[in-house]
């Protein structure tokens, strides 16, 4: 056949003539295998809860929640945690799931048909200051029967919201058992450190640097005492080289006169009258007080100076011994006064030694007190979180934190979400008419024919002048007749089962036409 020629519309419709009987066959075929498939599917049913991710019901601003993840991320963990081989075996073997499909599965593929058929479907919701959040969570699950999708469906929504409120409770209870451990550890540093300031503070206590001033005024006062004892002890020992030169002249029998005679008070004393102040002294004094120890040397002198039995003595022994109880008394005070001399010089040396130790002993208060005070606001620190981790910890244990609240349980499924049996019946009916016309044009490319008058003179290049046409025999005749029979019965039977079909799966027929009726008024 000459490839130039082209098919004209009276050969296409001579084709769909010739291979109307193709063409219907073919199209049964694909269309009924497709509505068979359409019907013969199983229906799958899906059971979904409505979570709803509630805010924190106390402000945060007085309450500070532990957890402070966001919701899509801790849906997804709670997800991870129960859908584990131990929770979802435990939802396989209790509704007995997977076991009446055909074939034996094993317990891997239990679980992946388990997971499969679990949906998580977040929902998000433009909120003010945090952009697109999670407020909710739809929880499905897809099953052949629609009470075992419902029950399934409801036990997962349980173990979510036990799995958030375990989850929320422990990550509580560890972050207040974390720092209740880490402020023990601080407070027993900080009672070491206190221990160690204390030992410190005791064993420098005379060089404390908080008592530097008083130290300072001590000394100031010590040296000021120190010249009165220097004055005081010069004084005495230039009486007590007067007095010396008072007694020579007194043993010599000379009177000592220096340009100034004695006064009343200077006059001699008999031993009666220095018994008797000796013992008016001792009524004020005790025994220890220099006048007192004078008083009573002065009356032993007079005793060893020979004193008569009638207790009167000469004017030149009175006078030496009354000279000699004063070198007594002055002796006395010098030794004193030397005393005292020394006690103010090895204080002073004490509080100059503690003065120069006051930097060093400084530096290392400055060290203890610095590693204690960091010790001390840690401490303080790690108490303060430990408050509000126990105030959280009570927070999550009543509820009153974030939670998850059951929205909208699951309930149970009327109708099938899959399989869509319109779109597989829509779908057969184009793949039906595609296939038959495919076959046909398959079949018309591979054949040889001359195809009509026109064809021929295309072939022989030569007008065709007469053209008989095809005289059917009555064989054929009743041939065709009976095909056509077939063909019209395989459209009625067709059109009823698409009847049935729109029916039984997509809506009553007599909606249908009020519908349809309702559409041209």
């Amino acid at each position: 056949m000459n490839s130039e020629y082209e098919m004209s519309l009276n050969d296409y419709l001579a084709v769909i003539k010739r291979r109307a009987l193709l063409l219907g066959l073919s199209f049964s075929v694909i269309l009924g295998v497709s509505l068979v498939i359409a019907i013969t599917i199983p229906p799958v049913y899906q059971s979904t809860g409505t979570i709803l991710v509630e805010s924190q019901q106390i402000s945060s601003d007085l309450v500070a929640a532990s957890n402070t993840t966001y919701a899509d991320e801790r849906i997804e963990i709670i997800r991870q945690r129960v859908m584990t081989r131990e929770h979802l075996m435990r939802i396989v073997d209790k509704y007995n799931l997977f076991s009446n499909e055909g074939k034996s599965l094993t317990v891997s593929e239990k679980i992946d048909e388990m997971r499969r058929a679990i949906s998580v479907s977040l929902v998000n919701a433009e909120v003010k200051g945090r952009g697109l959040a999670t407020i909710a969570f739809r929880l499905s699950f897809d099953h052949q029967r629609p009470d075992i999708a419902n029950k399934v469906a409801n036990e997962l929504v349980t173990l979510f919201l036990d799995e958030n409120i375990k989850q929320r409770t422990e990550r509580a209870s560890e972050t207040t058992d974390f720092l209740t451990r880490e402020a023990d550890k601080l407070r027993v540093d900080l009672e070491k450190l206190e221990n160690q300031l204390a030992a410190f503070k005791q064993e420098n206590g005379n060089a404390l640097p908080e008592h530097q001033e008083l130290r300072m005024n001590m000394l100031s006062r010590t040296e000021a005492e120190l010249k009165d004892v220097d004055r005081d002890y010069k004084t005495a020992q230039e009486e007590l080289r007067f007095l010396d030169l008072e007694v020579s002249a007194a043993s010599a029998g000379l009177t000592a006169n220096t340009g100034a005679s004695y006064s009343t008070a200077d006059a001699p004393q008999d031993l009666g009258s220095l018994k008797a102040e000796y013992a008016q002294l001792l009524s004020l004094y005790k025994e220890a007080h220099p006048d007192v120890r004078a008083l009573k040397r002065q009356i032993a002198a007079l005793e060893a100076s020979g004193a008569d039995g009638g207790g009167s003595m000469s004017p030149v022994g009175l006078e030496v011994a009354r000279v000699q109880a004063k070198i007594a008394a002055t002796d006395a005070r010098v030794v004193s006064l030397a005393a005292q001399r020394q006690a103010l010089l090895a204080r002073m040396e004490s509080y100059e030694r503690q003065i120069l130790q006051t930097p060093q002993v400084e530096r290392g208060l400055v060290t203890l007190m610095r590693d204690h005070d960091n010790a001390r606001k840690k401490y303080e620190e790690i108490r303060t979180k430990q408050m509000s981790a126990q105030i959280s910890e009570n927070l999550e244990q009543e509820n009153k934190a974030e939670r998850f609240v059951l929205l909208e349980p699951p309930l149970m499924p009327e109708k099938p979400v899959k399989p869509n049996r319109k779109k597989i019946a829509a779908l057969g009916f184009f793949l039906a008419l595609a296939g038959s016309g495919g076959m046909v044009v398959f079949l018309e490319t591979l054949s040889q024919r001359v195809r009509g008058a026109d064809a021929l003179t295309s072939v022989l290049g030569r007008r065709v002048l007469v053209s008989i046409p095809y005289i059917p025999t009555q064989t054929e005749l009743s041939r065709r007749r009976r095909w056509l029979a077939i063909l019209v019965v395989s459209a009625v039977v067709i059109i009823t089962t698409s009847l049935v079909l729109l029916h039984l799966l997509y809506m009553p027929l007599d909606l249908l036409v009020f519908k349809a009726l309702a559409r041209f008024e």
